[in-house]
């Protein structure tokens, strides 16, 4: 790939001194790479519509749960089974389709997982009993992982540099809206049909992207450039990720920072509604507006900062307003000013879901630069330990009972505190970096 990303950089933390022969500058990309590269919104569109259909798949689901447990006769605890089914197959799903698209190249693995989500999803429509819904949410989320991490990984093969994290920023404009609209759409579905035909609709999208997909999207990963080996050289690979101090630092500290979102995702219907007594109508639009701050800082840091700013001063500012956020909103919520009602509340989780914007893109970016031919086992295990990490957190929100949101932000600043430290301890932004996967 080319390094013109790099050398608009200046002397910036992230503009690595290569030691291997294959990340020395070479020449513009030529055909299908070049001509992706052109093509310029399109792909951005269809990138966007792959990373999007995940949290689609989740949240248009979540106003259907209490319809699906009436329908099927089963307990409310087995229903969330199947959201635990789906995001646990999008997690593993990953670690199998990015090696995957290492070796056979992009767009082979990412049809095959579409076609396979399109048949899963159409099979939860049609679901007889919780058992097999939850089996079909498991697979759909299996297959689902593909979108999300050939996205990213193509990503990696059209653009380096600032390119690639001004890129993932626009990225963020498409998939941020996602979980926003998801409930939305999933709402008004209900008001027509029962929540099997939430199911019709994601088949129905699912069919859309694939016939976009093989008419528009084409190949990214050269042959020259694809792993020869199996599941040995797939594990070797990944083994070969993690023994990289930086780039784990930059994984552990992206997933962290999700898991702290992922935090505010599971416990804001709870803290706004419940504790704060706002109306589901006040908390949609909280939810939206802070929605909508992730997505302007997203934009932003891709349209502004990068190229003036090193992508590490930006992560490392994104981290500290999290961290700041994420105190500010412990010691509203323990006590410690009083009883300080919704508003400031609100404030504080709005500046921590806006600060997403600039530590999300950017830790995508910094740790897929060190690995430019191992992109899709990287961005595996990026997207799998985020899901993962956020998994983990999630829970323990709700660990104190449903008096107090202290639980959230105590998890949130453990997070972001332990983020920091990644990112310090880990990727030491300001040392020269010298390895390139």
């Amino acid at each position: 790939m080319p390094e013109t990303g790099r050398s608009k950089q200046g002397p910036v933390p992230q503009a690595v001194s290569p030691v291997v022969p294959s990340a020395l500058p070479q020449p513009p990309p030529a055909g299908p790479v070049a001509a992706a590269r052109r093509a310029g919104l399109l792909v951005t569109l269809v990138l966007g519509g792959l990373t999007a259909m995940p949290p689609l798949s989740m949240d248009m689901y979540l106003p259907a749960l209490p319809a699906v447990t009436d329908s099927l006769s089963a307990p409310a605890a087995t229903v969330q089974l199947t959201l635990t089914a789906c995001l646990a197959g999008m997690a593993l799903g990953q670690l199998v389709v990015g090696p995957m698209s290492d070796r056979w190249g992009r767009r082979r693995p990412l049809l095959a997982g579409m076609v396979v989500y399109v048949v899963a999803t159409a099979l939860c429509a049609v679901a007889p009993n919780v058992e097999l819904l939850i089996a079909f949410r498991l697979l759909q989320g299996l297959a689902g992982a593909a979108g999300i991490v050939i996205a990213r990984a193509m990503v990696r093969d059209l653009y380096d540099g600032v390119e690639m994290a001004r890129f993932f920023s626009t990225l963020m404009l498409i998939s941020g809206a996602a979980p926003v609209v998801a409930p939305l759409i999933g709402g008004q579905v209900l008001r027509v049909t029962d929540w099997r035909g939430i199911f019709v609709v994601l088949t129905v999208v699912g069919i859309l992207l694939t016939l976009v997909v093989v008419k528009w999207l084409g190949e990214t990963l050269p042959p020259g450039k694809r792993h020869s080996g199996g599941v040995r050289e797939a594990l070797h690979t990944m083994r070969t990720l993690l023994a990289d101090r930086v780039f784990t630092g930059y994984m552990l500290a992206g997933g962290l920072a999700f898991a702290a979102l992922f935090a505010y995702i599971s416990a804001s219907p709870f803290v706004v509604q419940e504790i704060y007594g706002a109306s589901p109508q006040t908390f949609s639009l909280l939810f939206g507006v802070n929605s909508i701050g992730l997505i302007v800082v997203g934009q932003i840091n891709g349209k502004v900062l990068v190229g003036r700013v090193s992508l590490d001063k930006a992560l490392g500012f994104g981290l500290a307003v999290i961290t700041l956020a994420a105190t500010a909103l412990l010691l509203m919520t323990s006590g410690v000013f009083g009883d300080v009602g919704l508003f400031p509340v609100a404030a504080g989780l709005f500046v921590l879901m806006s600060a997403m914007g600039l530590a999300m893109p950017n830790t995508n970016a910094m740790a897929l630069l060190r690995t430019p031919h191992a992109a899709g086992s990287a961005s595996a295990l990026l997207g799998t330990s985020s899901f993962l990490i956020g998994a983990v957190a999630s829970p323990l929100v709700g660990i104190a009972g449903e008096r107090t949101a202290v639980p959230m932000a105590v998890v949130q600043l453990v997070c972001a505190l332990a983020a920091m430290a990644c990112f310090a301890g880990l990727c030491r932004p300001w040392q020269q970096r010298q390895r390139i996967i």
